[in-house]
């Protein structure tokens, strides 16, 4: 009788519990998770282990030792320094370039049907096609070297020279600035009118309309869109892999290119060393992000 009561308000406990919005939510995400952990979560805390280790199979715990290696390392070097800068120049000029195009198509503006869909083609065109454009461009016998022989231009190394960085850069804000302008634009048209009619009436300029209404209505979009952009600025290694193999010139010599070679030379260490550093910086800069906006939410109430 005792284990018949006991089962009984077991299973009453239980239907009820699967009852609950939680435990729905949590059977529908349960596929989600566990695929999430066995192809990224798992495999990430695995590589942080074997950062710390001599060896993959049978390895000892070495300490910090794979760390020292890797920054002594001037590739590794190299690498982090290349983008670093590039993160730090191709961000802000995404934020400004995304920003601009989507107040300019905010409003009733001429050809805005065909600028909306100017930027939501490279979100759909394969990249893989889309080197290859890029590569005729830029190419020392592309169409952009022959316009400047017409001109009576000098022809410029654009892949082997400083200038690759800008190539990068160009290709960088082509891809990812449709994404951001999408989101800029849904934020901006969550703004009432009314507070910009209210704002002209007590003589706000377009400045200060700018400042005290479109900035702090757009801050929770302008935090998304700047982590996104910081994340996609260290996943540009495909379009630059694409474009110039490799070993491209140092300028673009990435992080992303520094742990395939060794992913290529099997040195496993380096390679789990240096995707631990990587996160760690990302995850240092979304957490500087987000002490930033709660910040600035304080500041503006």
């Amino acid at each position: 009788m005792k284990k018949w009561v006991f089962w009984h308000g077991f299973a009453m406990k239980t239907k009820k519990w699967f009852r609950r919005d939680t435990a729905a939510a949590w059977l529908f995400l349960a596929p989600s998770g566990a695929g999430f952990a066995l192809f990224y979560l798992i495999p990430f805390a695995m590589g942080v282990l074997y950062s710390f280790m001599d060896s993959t199979i049978d390895g000892h715990f070495v300490g910090v030792d794979n760390y020292r290696e890797l920054l002594a390392s001037a590739s590794f070097r190299k690498a982090a320094s290349n983008t670093f800068y590039f993160t730090a120049v191709s961000v802000p000029v995404m934020i400004v370039l995304s920003l601009g195009l989507a107040m300019l198509l905010n409003k009733n503006v001429y050809f805005r049907k065909w600028f909306r869909t100017s930027y939501v083609l490279p979100l759909v065109v394969p990249v893989a096609s889309i080197i290859l454009i890029w590569q005729m461009l830029f190419d020392w016998n592309g169409s952009l070297n022959a316009w400047l022989t017409q001109f009576g231009l000098e022809r410029v190394d654009w892949m082997k020279s400083d200038t690759a960085r800008m190539v990068v850069i160009v290709v960088y804000l082509w891809k990812n600035i449709g994404y951001n302008v999408i989101l800029f634009l849904a934020g901006l048209q969550q703004i009432p009118k009314d507070y910009y009619e209210t704002a002209q009436v007590e003589g706000a300029g377009r400045l200060r309309q700018f400042g005290s209404i479109t900035l702090v209505y757009l801050t929770s979009t302008m935090f998304f869109v700047v982590m996104m952009s910081i994340i996609n600025s260290f996943k540009v290694f495909r379009e630059t892999y694409l474009i110039a193999g490799d070993y491209p010139h140092d300028s673009i010599y990435m992080l992303q290119h520094y742990m395939n070679n060794m992913f290529a030379s099997l040195d496993i260490q380096k390679l789990t060393a240096a995707a631990t550093l990587m996160v760690g910086c990302i995850l240092l800069l979304v957490m500087g992000l987000f002490a930033l906006e709660r910040r600035y939410r304080q500041f503006m109430e």
